[in-house]
């Protein structure tokens, strides 16, 4: 055990978290001092990897760095001077109005403030907790439930365990965590039921918040942090939830979540209180001791009423006031000072940890909890590993995930191949055949430029992909689930196989119909360039998704963007008629390398002829004259030039098509390379977007 970085333990089918060793308890003992963490009234709103949803609910109390206000604008402080204690096995929950601060003293306690910005200490047995360390040990359950609709709630928790244990676990091991976790979670009846959306039937609302709970607790986490698990819920659903909860705390976690306004009976399970008002402690205690603390404060709880709420409701009155929740915030400093000095009547509250935090995390490991990569017995931050697997394995899962979630719901696929298959239809339908002559290669070229552009509007369908997952994986890459290259990876691994049957679609269907040359090898070759533009666009939009995380406004900007493409990909003007000050645009195109690749597939037959003799006049006013008349005028230049023109006498062949198009630059697979590193290029800008403005904390 001592050369590895995971600390791997016997898991039977019926154990898991519940069945740890006998003996008395492991002491853990989270603290936290003056915690206090302002921002400035002019600053921007949330980190903008956010989603929406969340960025709306969260806008009043979160600031940005990337949208900094002025250095002189006032701040306003969301905690100021927040201290409490929490212990395992209790439930530990903070309470306050909405603005009061208690989200923001959950994220600060689970690490998600920057660690500059926030002043104070938290400490875990007595020691620093951040960075590494805390990520291992620690689990954050948001409040949004961000699950695959399409899986199962088994196969949910299965993937959560892929990721959250090592893999020096063995699989039947990991499934009897899983088992033992649905049993803890009270899901058994409905293990086997899809999660579920809008358009497809699955779990109850309880049930889903549980197991979102699950995917965060699959390693069974000493410290465990939840922003209103009950939000949303019926009574008996947030009972339920809040039961679970208190399982949890029992079996040797620190559990610690806000909750909005509890019921009695979820107030009677809870084991430590802290009301905060507008980033200040209001009271801190049991919930046994409200009604003493409100009748001492002159404020007395009727016997009829949930103290709960006769403590919200008050706040709320003496938060109208001009001096606020000040009288009552200076009145707790009172009444724990006088408590302090008071005989502990409760053996936990006089319960101290001298157990050093490294010994108690491998005593914990050893008595079931599945912390992966912790306890390794040494102090150093490097016993704790980043990630419990290594990058290849966090791939593999993460594309079996996506194919199976997205397996279930054929008819994506379906719709995108029926509007491949309509739109090679139409244009198979209007260039229907065409021929070798002037009005042909006009054609030609119309049908490629509407060819290749149509792959890059069609790729548009992947901006709501990640969109819709962003919050996943943020929650999933907030504690060190995966890596984000992992993700990258998967991601353009499970878009590809669609593509190719896409581009297989498209040339069969418009290739043979339109007439187009070259045989079996051109044939193949515009397959290729179809499946490129196809990865290049889809990479660019999956780059847009990650930069516009709003789909209507991704929809705009895409269109916008692929029209200028279009414009300077030298269908419309010439690469040699750009001026100067555009022409990097030219290069930048992604419409301009398939396009071009294609008109050289299709003319690049230098002795294939497109205009003979008398053709030489369309467009012209000679060309609505009489034949024999055209036929003079060709006699008459022939005379004039010194050579034999006939009506038959080729005069345009492919190679002067592609001269007067200015396509001769770039060689055709050149313009397929530079098309595939387009989409690699893009997606390798995915990844450092992901990796720069996606830190999940606030500043």
């Amino acid at each position: 055990m001592a050369t590895s970085a995971h600390t791997v333990l016997d898991v039977d089918s019926g154990g898991g978290a519940a069945t740890a060793a006998a003996g008395p308890p492991v002491p853990y003992l989270l603290s936290f001092t003056d915690l206090s963490y302002s921002v400035r009234k002019g600053g921007g709103g949330v980190l903008s990897c956010l989603p929406s949803s969340r960025r709306r609910r969260h806008s009043n109390r979160l600031a940005s760095a990337d949208a900094p206000a002025p250095p002189d604008a006032p701040t306003k402080a969301l905690l100021d001077g927040i201290s409490g204690e929490a212990r395992d096995g209790e439930l530990f929950a903070v309470m306050g109005a909405s603005g009061s601060g208690k989200s923001t003293l959950v994220d600060a306690l689970a690490g998600r403030i920057a660690r500059e910005s926030l002043r104070g200490a938290v400490e875990l047995n007595g020691e620093p907790l951040h960075g590494r360390r805390l990520r291992a040990i620690s689990a954050y359950v948001m409040q949004d439930d961000l699950l695959y609709p399409m899986l199962t709630v088994r196969e949910t928790l299965l993937f959560a365990a892929e990721f959250r244990l090592p893999r020096a676990l063995s699989p039947d091991k990991k499934r009897a965590r899983v088992d033992a976790l649905i049993d803890q979670l009270g899901l058994a009846r409905a293990a086997d039921t899809i999660i579920g959306d809008e358009a497809h039937r699955g779990v109850s609302g309880g049930e889903r918040r549980r197991v979102s709970i699950g995917t965060d607790i699959v390693h069974d986490p000493i410290l465990l942090f939840l922003d209103e698990p009950t939000s949303g819920l019926d009574s008996a659903s947030a009972f339920m939830v809040v039961q679970v909860l208190r399982r949890i705390a029992q079996s040797g976690s620190v559990v610690i979540m806000t909750i909005h306004q509890p019921s009695a009976r979820i107030l009677n399970i809870l084991d430590r209180l802290l009301l905060l008002s507008r980033g200040r402690t209001v009271y801190a205690g049991t919930p046994a001791g409200l009604k003493p603390f409100f009748s001492e404060f002159g404020d007395p709880i009727p016997d009829n009423e949930n103290p709960a709420e006769f403590a919200l409701d008050t706040i709320r009155e003496l938060e109208h006031q001009p001096d606020g929740a000040a009288p009552l915030a200076d009145f707790n400093v009172k009444w724990q000072s006088m408590h302090a000095a008071l005989p502990a009547a409760d053996s936990k509250d006089s319960k101290r940890c001298t157990m050093p935090l490294e010994l108690a995390i491998t005593e914990s490991v050893s008595r079931g909890k599945l912390v992966a990569g912790s306890g390794s017995g040494t102090a150093s931050s490097t016993s704790v590993p980043t990630f419990a697997n290594p990058l290849s394995v966090e791939v593999w899962v993460l594309m079996k995930r996506s194919f199976t979630n997205t397996g279930r719901m054929p008819e994506l696929f379906v719709m995108r191949l029926g509007t491949i298959m309509v739109t090679g239809f139409i244009l198979a339908t209007i260039f229907w055949r065409l021929d070798d002559t002037p009005k042909g290669v006009q054609e030609r070229l119309g049908f490629f430029a509407m060819a290749m552009s149509t792959m890059f509007y069609v790729c548009a369908d992947a901006l709501p992909v990640f969109v819709q997952e962003r919050h996943i994986y943020l929650r999933e890459t907030a504690h060190n689930a995966y890596r984000r290259l992992s993700y990258v990876f998967a991601n353009a691994v499970v878009a590809f196989p669609p593509l190719v049957f896409l581009s297989l679609a498209f040339a069969v269907t418009t290739f043979f119909a339109v007439g187009l040359a070259g045989g079996g090898g051109s044939f193949l070759f515009f397959v290729l360039i179809i499946l490129a533009s196809f990865w290049a666009g889809s990479g660019f939009v999956t780059f847009l998704s990650a930069v516009v995380p709003h789909v209507m406004l991704g929809y705009t900007v895409v269109v916008a963007i692929l029209a200028y493409f279009l414009l300077f990909s030298g269908f419309f003007i010439n690469r040699d008629r750009i001026p100067s000050y555009w022409i990097w645009f030219h290069y930048l195109s992604l419409v301009k390398y398939p396009y071009q690749a294609v008109l050289q597939n299709e003319f690049r037959d230098a002795t294939r002829c497109f205009s003979r003799g008398v053709e030489m006049f369309d467009g012209t006013p000679i060309g609505a004259m009489s034949r024999a008349v055209k036929l003079k005028v060709l006699d008459a230049i022939s005379k004039t030039l010194g050579t034999n023109m006939t009506a038959n006498t080729c005069v345009t062949t492919g190679a002067d098509v592609l001269a007067q198009q200015a396509v001769t630059d770039i060689g055709k697979w050149k313009c397929l390379l530079v098309t595939v590193a387009w989409g690699f290029f893009f997606r390798a800008l995915f990844y450092v977007v992901l990796l720069v403005g996606s830190k999940n904390k606030r500043r």
